[in-house]
C-alpha cells in the first residue's frame, strides 16, 4: 500500500514502538493522527513528525474510559472523512511482580479494558470510515504472551496476576481479529494481529522489571509490514510473530470462544448485539 497522503490513526503513539511507527508513517507522506494520554508528549511527537516534513495532529484520550474512546472516535470523524489505516497499539503492560488488580473507569479489569475492549470499541466506531476508504487496513498489536480466556471469570476476580491479565487481554485481541476478519469479508477492509518483537526497549517492558532485548525499530518494522506490505493485500484474519505468519493460542481458532467474546464485548461496551445490528444494517 502506498502511504503518501493516506490517513492513519495510531493509538498509543506518544511513546515506545507506537511513536516510532507514527514517525515512520509521517516520513512516508501519510497524515498521522497521533493518540495518547499526555498533552506534552503528544505535542512533542507531532513536532518531531512535522520537523521532518510530515503532517500530524494530536488527539488526547484515556482508553481506560469507554466514554473517552467514543470521544476519540468522534474527534477522528470531525477531522477526516476517511481513514486508511488503524493501528490499535495502545496498551498496559503486566505491571511487574506483585501487580495489584486495577479497574477501569467503567469498573472492568484494567488490562482487559485498555488492551482489548478499547480497541474493540474504537474499531467498531470507526468501521464506517474504514469501509468508505477501502482498501483499508486494521492492525492489532497483540503479543506472543497469550492465555486462554476464562469466560467464567473474565475480570479475574480470583487468582489475579498482572501477567495473566495481560496475556488474556492480548489473546482477546487475536480472537477479535479473526472474528472481525470474517465479518469484513468482501468489504475491502482487512484486519491482522501481531506480536511485534519480544521485550522491546519500552517503558512498559522496563516497568515490568525486564531487561529489553529487542529494539522498538524491529517492532515498528513488523507493524509497518502489516500496515503497508503489498504481499498482504486482501489477506485478513492472520496472526504474525514479527514479520512471519504464525499460529496463536488454540483458543483463537475456537469459533465458540470467539462468539462468546463478541457477545460479551458488545454487552460491556453497550452496543447492540450482532443480530440486531445485522437487522438494521
Amino acid at each position: 500500500m502506498e502511504l503518501k497522503n493516506k490517513i492513519v490513526l495510531v493509538t498509543g503513539s506518544t511513546d515506545g514502538v507506537g511513536r516510532v511507527v507514527a514517525e515512520r508513517f509521517g516520513a512516508a507522506g501519510a497524515r498521522v493522527l497521533v493518540h495518547g494520554r499526555d498533552e506534552g508528549r503528544g505535542k512533542a511527537t507531532v513536532a518531531a513528525i512535522e520537523a521532518k516534513g510530515g503532517r500530524a495532529e494530536f488527539l488526547v484520550a484515556d482508553l481506560a474510559s469507554l466514554a473517552e474512546v467514543r470521544r476519540l472516535a468522534e474527534a477522528v470523524r470531525e477531522r477526516t472523512d476517511r481513514l486508511d489505516i488503524l493501528i490499535n497499539n495502545a496498551g498496559v503492560g503486566t505491571g511487574g511482580q506483585g501487580a495489584k488488580r486495577q479497574v477501569s473507569a467503567d469498573g472492568y479489569e484494567l488490562r482487559f479494558a485498555v488492551n482489548y475492549l478499547a480497541g474493540f470499541l474504537l474499531t467498531s466506531e470507526l468501521l464506517p470510515l474504514l469501509k468508505k476508504s477501502a482498501p483499508a487496513r486494521i492492525v492489532n498489536v497483540a503479543s506472543a504472551g497469550q492465555q486462554a480466556i476464562d469466560f467464567d471469570d473474565v475480570m479475574l476476580t480470583h487468582g489475579y496476576s498482572g501477567v495473566r491479565a495481560y496475556c488474556q487481554s492480548k489473546l482477546a485481541q487475536i480472537l477479535f481479529t479473526i472474528d472481525l476478519a470474517e465479518q469484513l469479508k468482501g468489504s475491502g477492509v482487512t484486519v491482522n494481529a501481531l506480536h511485534p518483537a519480544s521485550y522491546m526497549d519500552t517503558t512498559m517492558v522496563r516497568q515490568a522489571g525486564v531487561t529489553p532485548w529487542s529494539s522498538v525499530e524491529t517492532g515498528a518494522d513488523a507493524i509497518l509490514n502489516l500496515a503497508s506490505s503489498s504481499a498482504l493485500e486482501g489477506r485478513s484474519g492472520l496472526y504474525f510473530d514479527g514479520q512471519r505468519e504464525s499460529r496463536a493460542d488454540a483458543q483463537a481458532y475456537d469459533e465458540r470462544a470467539r462468539r462468546l467474546l463478541r457477545t460479551l464485548s458488545l454487552e460491556l461496551t453497550g452496543q447492540p448485539s450482532s443480530t440486531s445490528r445485522e437487522q438494521h444494517s
